[in-house]
C-alpha cells in the first residue's frame, strides 16, 4: 500500500488524521474510515472503499495500491473524491488520472 504525496483529507478527517493514517498502516480500521484509490477497472475513474475492505477483501492487491484521500465517513469520502475530479480537470483539462500523478510526482 502507498500514500499520494499530496493525500487528500476531509474536514472530519483532518481533525484525526494521525490516528486515522496509523490505524490503517496498523491494519485496525476504525469504523466509518473511507479511502479513496484508483479505480480497478476502466470505466471508473475513482473508487471508495471503506478501509476494513483493504484488510478482508482477499482481491485487493494491497501492495500496488495507491491511496489518494481519506475521509472520516462515506459521506466526505465522496466530497474528497469530489475535489480530487476537481483538481485533476483543472490541472489536466481532462479525466486522465495516470497524467495527473505524472504532473504530481507520483508516477
Amino acid at each position: 500500500m502507498r500514500w499520494y504525496r499530496h493525500l487528500y483529507v476531509g474536514e472530519q478527517a483532518k481533525k484525526r488524521r494521525f490516528a486515522i493514517l496509523q490505524s490503517i498502516r496498523r491494519e485496525k480500521v476504525r469504523p466509518g474510515v473511507h479511502v479513496i484509490v484508483p479505480a480497478a477497472g476502466p470505466s471508473n475513474l475513482l473508487d471508495i472503499l471503506s478501509a476494513a475492505e483493504l484488510f478482508h477483501n482477499r482481491f485487493l492487491k494491497r501492495e500496488e495500491l495507491l491511496i489518494l484521500g481519506v475521509g472520516a465517513s462515506y459521506e466526505e469520502a465522496l466530497e474528497v473524491a469530489a475535489r480530487i475530479v476537481s483538481d485533476l480537470y483543472r490541472q489536466t483539462g481532462g479525466f486522465d488520472l495516470n497524467e495527473f500523478l505524472k504532473k504530481n510526482g507520483q508516477r
